[in-house]
């Protein structure tokens, strides 16, 4: 299970990762949108969105390739102004294994930072990784003022 949020203006967006084909993944409906001071709510969100997993979804094909879904949930008509001030983390499971990382700007995209990275130990609940999750952008946003 792969996936990942967004925190921008103190709001975190949960895109459910749709896989396509062979680990390449897209964002698709449904979007959690929650304030990220709203501790139970987005617990909530985070373990409704690893229970779904990674539903198979087509290859979107130009022109028919959709404009990223979580626009429209942020109120911004492009990804450069989605992307200005926002910050994305990542949280995976494999083999009952989670982890967790953030990614920085490089070259236009994100990137992986490997500083922020953490791996669970096996056995670790899935509740435990999410309010690690929880508390990692919670620091992240008032070192950013952005809480």
């Amino acid at each position: 299970m792969d996936s990942h949020c967004y925190v921008r203006n103190g709001i975190v967006y949960i895109p459910t990762q749709g896989m396509m084909d062979k680990g390449f993944y897209l964002d698709v409906e449904p979007v959690a949108v929650v304030p990220l001071a709203e501790t139970k709510a987005l617990h909530n969100a985070f373990a409704e969105t690893i229970v779904r997993g990674n539903p198979k979804v087509p290859i979107p094909r130009p022109p028919n390739y959709p404009p990223p879904v979580v626009l429209k949930y942020a109120g911004v008509k492009s990804w450069r102004s989605f992307a200005r001030g926002t910050s994305t983390w990542s949280l995976g499971e494999s083999d009952g294994v989670f982890s967790l990382h953030g990614y920085v700007k490089e070259g236009g995209g994100w990137v992986p930072d490997p500083s922020t990275k953490e791996t669970f130990p096996p056995g670790t609940s899935a509740d435990q990784v999410i309010e690690r999750m929880i508390a990692i952008l919670q620091e992240a946003a008032q070192r950013d003022h952005r809480l």
